[in-house]
């Protein structure tokens, strides 16, 4: 295999062709279903697969859902409201908050995050974020806290297992919640929900079991991050979303993806673990992308790490 730095490069015309007709074929034959639902947050996933949904089964049979919460980024629903009009779909808002309060998500969140800094109060934001790079150090993935007072000021501490689990724990209610409000609009349509994760987040464990991991059809779930922004750019999806970080959008403090989970950026990431799962030398690998040979061995054990540690993610009940 005659490897570069392009060889992860798709066929977006025909990439989308071979999505669209299965997707056509599953939402019609196989579920029996009239149209699609899709969650939209104003990031490049979901925009991708709304894109998708409207030109598959036309405008008038998708349903983008906006749900924000205390937490969002305001960025967040306008981009999504753009992308919306853009493709000429219905869009409706569901503000998320109150049902959130009321499975007590921030109460148990701030609970944890007071257990680390005492001076934690509703005037702080927060986040959790893998602080160490890839290109630097293989090493476990170890979080930390950072709290942001409102003065600008920031602490850091690593995270505690208690109060990790809870704080990860009561986060996670923001998904689960989602996944429940776009089944309320699927099921009173006789729609099928349609998942926006990428291979990227499949394959590590970047989601939320029966929550954003909760979908009728997942059909980007094999394209790495960075092919989905190449189809995004093929499908016209507004500039604005394509040139957007992508980021959690679920902590009170802006966060990207890759200070949280993936800890190298996606040109490098996906690049390694295409070489990778194709039998690539890891020198070759190297070479491409002018790094170290260690370099490309910690992204790799780190890509293995994650896909062992999530399994149980992707599992069927047992």
């Amino acid at each position: 295999m005659n490897f570069t730095k392009d060889s992860i490069k798709i066929d977006p015309a025909k990439e989308f062709e071979k999505i669209s007709t299965k997707l056509r074929d599953d939402v019609t034959k196989k579920l029996k279903k009239r149209g699609a639902v899709v969650g939209i947050s104003g990031g490049i996933d979901s925009s991708v697969v709304l894109a998708i949904c409207a030109k598959t089964f036309g405008p008038e049979r998708v349903v983008g859902v906006m749900l924000p919460e205390n937490d969002s980024n305001p960025d967040s629903l306008e981009l999504a409201t753009k992308l919306a009009e853009k493709f000429n779909v219905k869009y409706i808002v569901e503000n998320m908050t109150d049902a959130l309060a009321g499975f007590g998500c921030y109460r148990r969140r701030d609970e944890a995050i007071k257990n680390v800094f005492p001076e934690y109060n509703n005037n702080y934001k927060a986040k959790i974020t893998l602080p160490t790079n890839l290109l630097e150090k293989d090493l476990l993935n170890v979080f930390q806290l950072t709290i942001i007072a409102p003065d600008g000021s920031t602490k850091s501490e690593r995270l505690p297992l208690k109060e990790y689990l809870q704080i990860v724990a009561a986060s996670n209610f923001k998904q689960r919640s989602r996944m429940s409000m776009l089944y309320y609009h699927a099921e009173s349509r006789n729609y099928a929900v349609i998942g926006t994760g990428n291979k990227n987040e499949h394959e590590q464990g970047f989601f939320v079991k029966y929550g954003d991991g909760g979908a009728d059809i997942k059909p980007i779930t094999h394209l790495f991050k960075t092919q989905v922004f190449q189809l995004a750019e093929y499908l016209e999806v507004p500039d604005e979303i394509r040139k957007r970080t992508p980021t959690t959008d679920t902590y009170s403090a802006e966060q990207t993806q890759e200070e949280f989970f993936y800890r190298v950026p996606f040109a490098i990431l996906d690049t390694v673990w295409f070489g990778w799962e194709n039998n690539v030398p890891v020198e070759k690998i190297a070479e491409a992308l002018q790094l170290t040979k260690s370099n490309v061995e910690a992204i790799i054990n780190d890509i293995q790490r994650k896909i062992r540690t999530t399994e149980y993610l992707r599992m069927e009940p047992l």
